[in-house]
């Protein structure tokens, strides 16, 4: 029997980046429906995504609502077996899409695939998934390393990265999807680690290629992204009881690195502001049950993840 694929590709403005995604999502060499949300956009493109693509499935939520919420309504408007999230900053090479369910449909374990993202500037690896650290901190695997980096053993694989990751619906479901108690940033390796904690394993298919463009929402470092970033940071801290852990000494003492860092380098306290927000709104709910240990890799010393967090986007992490 042929897959059933949904793509979700949530959409908040910028018509052009939207435009060349599914240009090339027409071009893959498996059958899927493409779902594209509209997180509010702020211009025409819901008007011209119904005249230039009628084949796709809008859904608009009227207003912006965040990524997550915006990425489970999509989620609900299909009913495909195997779900692809895809950024609209992500050109897909043909293949793509059949390469990332491959895994899936070889094993009946596997829940999660990881594509390989590549640079904007096609030479270097944006991604090839996301490892966690024994704090849970998050980090594109591979980030920065040449293509030949993606058929290694590379740092242990947690689970897809955000920009174009694959799902199985009913892992997916059996999760609840993604947290709407995270607006932006670590909703993705949340969801990567309950699964596997749920028992579901992940897989890297480096032959399912994309390139991602690079961010064009909230503005790399910028007050607003710092501070969505630290809010899930605190948020996670708290939901999977980090500081009570092993790990929770080595956790303290990175946060209060990487914030004093962030105070010094953009002399304000949004990184700080976003972690206590994130640590109260998480005050009486559930705690999360800690991920396996082949979830983690514990590999990633002290110093690697400050090397590693300097690399990326303040606050640490997909």
């Amino acid at each position: 029997m042929a897959a059933s694929i949904d793509v979700v590709v949530p959409v908040h403005g910028h018509y052009e980046l939207t435009r060349s995604c599914l240009a090339h999502l027409a071009r893959q060499t498996i059958a899927h429906q493409v779902i594209v949300v509209d997180d509010g956009s702020p211009d025409e493109t819901p008007a011209r995504l119904r005249g230039e693509w009628p084949q796709v499935t809008i859904v608009e939520l009227g207003s912006n609502q965040g990524y997550t919420r915006a990425i489970n309504r999509g989620v609900q408007a299909g009913s495909g077996e195997y779900l692809i999230l895809l950024n609209n900053d992500v050109e897909l090479r043909a293949a793509c899409l059949e390469r990332m369910i491959a895994p899936m449909q070889a094993d009946a374990g596997v829940g999660s695939v990881a594509s390989l993202m590549l640079a904007a500037d096609g030479e270097r690896i944006d991604s090839l998934g996301v490892t966690a650290d024994s704090t849970l901190a998050g980090f594109a695997r591979l980030q920065g390393q040449p293509l030949p980096a993606a058929t290694g053993p590379g740092p242990l694989l947690t689970g897809p990265e955000g920009t174009a990751g694959a799902y199985r619906r009913c892992a997916w479901e059996q999760v609840g999807g993604l947290d709407e108690g995270i607006r932006a940033y670590m909703e993705i390796l949340d969801i990567a680690l309950r699964l596997r904690a749920a028992g579901w394993r992940a897989a890297a298919a480096p032959e399912a290629i994309g390139v991602h463009l690079g961010s064009q929402t909230y503005g790399r470092r910028s007050a607003r992204q710092r501070r969505l970033a630290g809010f899930s940071r605190g948020y996670l801290l708290r939901r999977y009881g980090v500081l009570g852990s092993r790990a929770g000494a080595r956790a303290l003492a990175t946060e209060l690195l990487v914030v004093a860092a962030d105070l010094i380098a953009h002399r304000d306290s949004e990184a700080l502001r976003g972690r206590v927000e994130g640590w109260r709104a998480a005050n009486g709910l559930a705690r999360r049950p800690w991920p396996p240990a082949d979830a983690i890799d514990h590999t990633i010393s002290f110093g690697a993840s400050i090397a590693l967090r300097r690399g990326a986007l303040p606050g640490a992490g997909p």
